[in-house]
């Protein structure tokens, strides 16, 4: 059994990673398309993000269920999996990761790969509103967490034997949807680190209300339907 310190670590660490692979790789496709030399697009961001999610989580679920999001801990708090002050906590460790390397990647990038696309920032495309990037968002994370719970939790579910790539693949298939629409956040922490980093806070509670709401609709869902005869954690 791990203690809460160290469960914390790795929900830093992982947080970390995932922000570094998402932004990183929308940086490395500015800098890219700048050079005059192509880029890979919203394709290879899409698979950057859920790569980075899926190992990860292999990583690191065992020690504290590989959250990086506050969208599944505020799942796993309703649902009564998590405590208050562990779900305070775990937000706590992912924002300080998002946010460390979001920094981190303005220390090392030129200026010129990450100022032009705010270092990733998720935000609304001009004909979309703050209550469709809403709505998209919350829709988005609602399966995302449902699908969490059905490979994290359920331990009968198939999907359980393939845990990290499952979830990988939710939030590579939710880039491709609403990349273009919202920036395909469904984590408060991916918009929050290179927010702050950037300087560029515009619709920014688009990105915790839509996706705070669906991380509950989803787990509460899943857990009324299909967890009631197992007890919590």
């Amino acid at each position: 059994m791990y203690k809460l310190p160290q469960k914390l670590a790795a929900e830093f660490l992982g947080t970390f990673a995932l922000i570094l692979a998402v932004s990183g790789s929308i940086c490395a496709d500015q800098y890219l398309r700048a050079g005059g030399n192509g880029g890979f697009g919203i394709l290879g961001v899409a698979l950057a993000e859920g790569l980075a999610f899926s190992l990860m989580f292999t990583a690191l679920a065992h020690v504290s269920g590989a959250h990086f999001n506050p969208a599944v801990s505020i799942g796993f708090w309703v649902t009564k999996r998590l405590s208050t002050i562990e779900t305070i906590f775990y937000w706590l460790a992912q924002l300080l990761g998002a946010l460390s390397a979001a920094y981190f990647l303005t220390a090392v990038l030129p200026e010129s790969a990450w100022r032009p696309v705010g270092l990733g920032v998720t935000n609304l495309a001009p004909d979309f509103t703050r209550m469709h990037g809403m709505l998209l968002e919350a829709v988005l994370t609602f399966f995302l967490v449902f699908i969490f719970f059905a490979a994290s939790v359920d331990s009968r579910g198939a999907a359980n034997r393939v845990g990290g790539f499952a979830i990988g693949f939710t939030i590579t298939l939710g880039v491709l949807i609403a990349g273009p629409f919202t920036g395909a956040s469904m984590n408060p922490a991916r918009t929050f680190g290179p927010a702050l980093a950037a300087n560029q806070w515009t619709n920014h509670g688009v990105y915790w209300v839509g996706p705070l709401f669906g991380g509950i609709l989803g787990a509460v869902l899943y857990d009324r339907l299909f967890l009631r005869d197992q007890p919590p954690a």
